[in-house]
């Protein structure tokens, strides 16, 4: 009897060690920083949805606790370092993490050409599923590159042309002009040379105050950039946006997966995902802020002609490493799903 009571306690005492360190590994991987780049920091609308996502957290064992950052290469700068669990950033930054989700962020990759004009609306039909895509339980080896797991998606909106001259209306016309041209997003020097104009090195911090002081003539942006970054002072008189769609940018979120419980990244993904809605409505405030005369169109044809123009380039972009061959053909996958009746659809496409 004796014998048994001295097994039942050593027995005890191990549960007891046993439980003390789980409690412990749960309380200290309970801790995880989120570091949020926001163009408006604390006062932007990045940073309001990632407060919601702090206390949804709770519910999948995390702690998350949000840090406001306003430059996004200090925020992923932390991120590598350790000095953040996870970052919320834009594709451009966060493919270095996985090439494959960020596809998203390729050059026209979400642009339906349908009834002879870009469907802005299938467009974003793409994105969706494409987000959908992604934050499925069967894409979780996709979402996992090493120590990093992508934790969520949503859509940042339509990337534009924003220019200092409005009768700049065709690719010849901007053979010379000087167009900013992001260091860590290769692709965009690669296609503004393959205009014919010249890329200028910028980054987030410095791209918008090159335009605003004339060194360039002109750069991508979403509309939420316009108020931010005061780019109607670039724009002036004579300078508009054109609506053509460049890109449609994402948000990415990123985690390290050892400070995190076991299932917390596809929780956070289906999360995300559900956010939808809520980011397109931004977009589209957005896009609606931004004065009707400030906006300028291209003819239907040459919108026709660019959007096929970006397509046949992602190839070459793709074949010198830049793009991920498997993300962009998830991408087109996802393209015929909206639009089947396009060309690239047919059997014999070879087209990213």
């Amino acid at each position: 009897m004796k014998f048994t009571t001295r097994v039942g306690r050593k027995k005890l005492w191990a549960f007891l060690l046993a439980s003390s360190f789980s409690l412990s590994a749960q309380a200290q991987q309970g801790n995880q920083k989120l570091c949020v780049y926001d163009l408006l920091g604390a006062a932007g609308d990045i940073f309001a949805m990632a407060k919601d996502y702090e206390v949804a957290s709770k519910a999948w064992g995390g702690n998350v606790k949000i840090h406001a950052y306003t430059d996004e290469r200090i925020a992923t700068q932390d991120f590598i370092a350790g000095e953040c669990d996870a970052v919320f950033a834009t594709g451009f930054r966060t493919r270095q993490f996985n090439a494959i989700t960020t596809s998203i962020d390729s050059l026209g990759a979400s642009s339906i050409v349908k009834d002879g004009k870009v469907d802005m609306n299938a467009s974003y039909e793409v994105v969706r599923r494409a987000i959908q895509v992604f934050s499925s339980p069967n894409s979780t080896k996709t979402a996992i590159n090493g120590k990093f797991e992508i934790a969520g998606i949503i859509p940042f909106g339509t990337a534009y042309p924003v220019l200092n001259d409005r009768k700049i209306q065709t690719v010849e016309d901007l053979a010379g002009k000087k167009i900013a041209a992001f260091d860590y997003d290769k692709a965009q020097a690669v296609m503004i040379q393959k205009i014919g104009a010249q890329p200028v090195s910028a980054d987030i911090t410095n791209f918008a105050s090159k335009f605003n002081n004339g060194i360039v003539d002109m750069i991508a942006a979403p509309a939420a950039a316009y108020k931010p970054l005061e780019l109607y002072r670039g724009i002036g008189t004579k300078g508009a946006i054109n609506r053509f769609p460049i890109v449609i940018l994402s948000y990415q979120m990123v985690i390290n997966t050892s400070k995190f419980p076991v299932g917390f990244g596809l929780e956070s993904r289906k999360y995300w995902s559900g956010q939808y809605d809520r980011a397109l409505k931004l977009i589209l405030r957005a896009e609606q802020t931004i004065p009707e005369k400030t906006w300028s169109d291209l003819t239907p044809e040459n919108m026709i002609k660019y959007t096929i123009m970006l397509r046949e380039s992602r190839g070459s972009i793709v074949e010198q490493g830049i793009y991920d061959k498997q993300g962009l053909s998830i991408m087109k996958k996802i393209r015929c799903s909206v639009n089947r009746a396009d060309s690239e659809c047919t059997p014999d496409s070879k087209t990213f």
